[in-house]
């Protein structure tokens, strides 16, 4: 990425104009065995929470992921990041990488393929049909191929996305990414922002207001 400063200004932003499906008949089967999980990275138990609602077909959002890798690794200890879905109407194959995602969560599998949706998503993004693509994603991550094709169709990993897409709504969201820091939405104008609000909510005592001090670096 040739500047990391422009691209915080960049967000991926549409208008809404319904649900972003209809639901039809399915089978209930493809629901069997299907297990409740959350998609936390950091400390799960940390008193300083950032919430992130995010669209795997984003580009802004995939051009983020390095900037939230060194926040991480940096604050990891002392941060609890959680993930949601807020798949954008304009970008066609997000609800299908949403889903896929769930499917890969069902095997203790979301970070790994999800990263892997951001990090490949030119590969997938353009395809007709992106399951196939997912497919081999999936096996190349050790997953059973076979309980991921099923689970692709399950209706209430479907029901998933499509409630966490109804919250971001609810919120008044219209474009990803978008960070909530401790319940408050975080506005800045670049990657180091970002940062110096973590850092000053991790620890206020030794980050200071300079946008230096935090130590962070990004693998740009």
């Amino acid at each position: 990425m040739k500047n990391p400063w422009v691209i915080i200004g960049i967000i991926c932003v549409a208008l809404f104009g319904g649900a972003i499906w209809y639901s039809g008949s399915s089978a209930e089967q493809y629901n069997e065995g299907l297990i409740e999980t959350e998609h936390v990275k950091g400390n799960s138990e940390a008193s300083v929470v950032l919430l992130e609602y995010s669209d795997l077909q984003c580009p802004a959002c995939a051009a983020f992921q390095p900037a939230l890798s060194s926040v991480l690794e940096a604050y990891g200890d002392n941060l609890r990041f959680e993930y949601r879905h807020f798949p954008l109407p304009i970008h066609p194959h997000s609800v299908e990488a949403a889903v896929a995602s769930e499917a890969a969560a069902q095997q203790g599998k979301f970070f790994e393929f999800s990263d892997m949706l951001f990090e490949r998503q030119q590969e997938w993004a353009g395809m007709a049909v992106p399951q196939t693509q997912f497919v081999k994603y999936a096996d190349e991550l050790g997953m059973d191929v076979d309980l991921f094709r099923k689970q692709l169709r399950a209706p209430n990993l479907k029901d998933k996305v499509q409630a966490q897409f109804n919250e971001a709504r609810e919120l008044g969201l219209t474009g990803t990414p978008t960070f909530f820091l401790n319940g408050k939405k975080m506005e800045m104008e670049s990657y180091q922002d970002f940062i110096t609000q973590i850092a000053l909510a991790v620890n206020p005592e030794t980050a200071s207001s300079t946008n230096d001090e935090s130590g962070v670096t990004f693998g740009f």
